[in-house]
């Protein structure tokens, strides 16, 4: 039997719809039935690596997470990575498919249609339930005919809808009339009712909205989903962004600045160490914000050479010098990490095209080349050994090709293409990264580095002595990555608390 399908849908971008879909997921596999999520087209420069080595969207991830299922390319079939305002790379089932402007990305809409068929095609035959993200606002009225994410994908599934609304950027009812008086009326009539999102202060303050609401489009509305601040799941990056953007540096925590580049990629390589009870971390945009910072990371980016030359052309060459001088520890990664190397090249505009002088902090140098380098990968560290025995779990997402000078590595890797499946070839060694003589300016390719608890609390702990303080138990970390394995279960008990659930159990067919 095909799956039945439930859309989430938005009155716009950021509205929730990605975490709202994956409490959804999490519910009703809670419930005992198969399910798995499914976004057409997610754009994104947050991505994360599937174990067939491919490429999907971070927020799928989350969502097969939330499934109880390892992430897989048919969950998130387009993936479009912005390089620039106008150009994007373009991902299709997790493999690159070359890169184009906004203008011809259209004219092969035919094409991915297909290629989006074929990969809900299969999720449906496999689960009872498929819930679909849409993209964007559902009333993108000037993009319909060349829509994949919403309305074309609920008519193929013949998905029911519950449409998002987000009442904290204000003008809900203007979000919520306008989009279901702008969609067709066979569209409408598939829209199960609404939820609204984000809500904060005193719920019963909005009795008089639910009942106006209601009576004004006819459609219940499923809940009034307060505000969870510190819901510490992989959101979209303003999100993660905003939350710690003004954290204020103080002289009892470990103070670490992630410079904040235009075109940043991964920014949930820290959320692990954003948890830690002796952090404070934030993201800078003026060099005369790293004042104070025990540790600054250039983190991964999707125009490194572009997003180099912003940097310096900011000043930040000279305080980066100034930092690492005076002692202070710097790290890049991928495109940061590249960034602190002598040269970058990109001789066949795989990016912008061009070449720069690197910040000149460690002894490295990258071109960039064609092909992407995507595989999940297991590490030893190198340069932080202090009672590290587990390997780290990471991933490679990356272009170019990097040549390491005197400078020694950070990690050895061990790798296979396909880890879930040790037979597909020989597992092989290598080494990765680079780390100066100091030992504290030091870059690697891997994401997710931080997110093991063995290594993050070895790495605190090296800074810890520097600054003079006791190095703290690994329950300490140990305790960050216990919090973050339980959080889509508070997520999902908070959707249920607030959601009338019933009307969309009924249609996935629970308890039939």
């Amino acid at each position: 039997m095909k799956a039945r399908a439930l859309a989430v849908l938005g009155t716009g971008s950021d509205v929730g719809k990605s975490v709202i879909a994956a409490g959804l997921c999490r519910l009703i596999v809670r419930a005992g039935m198969r399910v798995a999520p499914f976004k057409a087209q997610n754009m994104s420069n947050n991505s994360c690596v599937t174990r067939d080595s491919k490429e999907i969207g971070r927020a799928q991830a989350l969502q097969a997470q939330a499934c109880r299922l390892d992430p897989h390319t048919d969950m998130n079939p387009i993936l479009l990575k912005p390089e620039s305002d106008r150009r994007a790379q373009i991902v299709i089932q997790g493999t690159v498919w070359g890169k184009s402007d906004a203008r011809d990305y259209w004219t092969h809409t035919a094409e991915l249609v297909e290629r989006v068929k074929d990969s809900y095609e299969r999720l449906a035959e496999d689960f009872e339930v498929i819930v679909i993200e849409g993209a964007g606002s559902a009333a993108e009225m000037n993009l319909r005919d060349r829509d994949v994410a919403n309305w074309a994908m609920v008519e193929h599934a013949d998905a029911r809808v519950v449409l998002v609304a987000d009442i904290d950027r204000g003008g809900v009812f203007a979000q919520i009339i306008g989009t279901l008086d702008l969609i067709a009326v066979e569209e409408r009539a598939r829209v199960i009712g609404v939820i609204v999102n984000k809500f904060r202060g005193d719920r019963t303050l909005f009795d008089d909205g639910v009942r106006f609401l209601q009576s004004r489009t006819g459609l219940p509305v499923l809940g009034v989903v307060p505000m969870l601040h510190d819901l510490a799941i992989d959101q979209e990056d303003s999100v993660a962004v905003d939350r710690a953007h003004q954290m204020p540096f103080d002289s009892t925590h470990i103070n670490i600045a992630v410079v904040l580049l235009h075109r940043m990629s991964n920014f949930t390589d820290f959320k692990h160490v954003a948890m830690e009870q002796d952090v404070r971390l934030r993201y800078v945009e003026r060099p005369q914000d790293l004042t104070g910072a025990d540790v600054v990371i250039i983190p991964g980016s999707k125009n490194t050479l572009e997003d180099l030359c912003a940097l310096r052309q900011a000043g930040f060459q000279e305080v980066l010098h100034r930092h690492a001088d005076s002692g202070g520890e710097l790290i890049g990664i991928c495109g940061g990490f590249q960034m602190l190397g002598r040269r970058f090249s990109d001789p066949e505009a795989v990016e912008s095209g061009g070449a720069v002088d690197g910040f000149g902090l460690l002894d490295v140098s990258t071109v960039m080349m064609p092909v992407k380098t995507t595989s999940l990968v297991e590490a030893q560290s190198l340069h932080i050994l202090e009672g590290v025995n587990s390997p780290i779990q990471g991933y490679y997402i990356h272009m170019g090709v990097t040549h390491r000078g005197k400078d020694g590595p950070c990690f050895q890797v061990f790798r296979s293409q396909n880890l879930s499946d040790p037979t597909d070839g020989p597992l092989t060694e290598s080494l990765d990264g680079a780390v100066n003589d100091t030992g504290l300016v030091w870059g690697t390719y891997i994401h997710g580095v931080f997110d093991q608890p063995d290594f993050r609390r070895a790495w605190l702990n090296r800074i810890r002595r520097r600054k003079g303080w006791e190095a703290l138990d690994l329950d300490a970390s140990e305790s960050v990555s216990r919090r973050l394995e339980g959080e889509l279960d508070r997520w999902a008990d908070h959707v249920a608390k607030h959601l009338d659930l019933q009307p969309l159990f009924r249609w996935v067919g629970y308890g039939l």
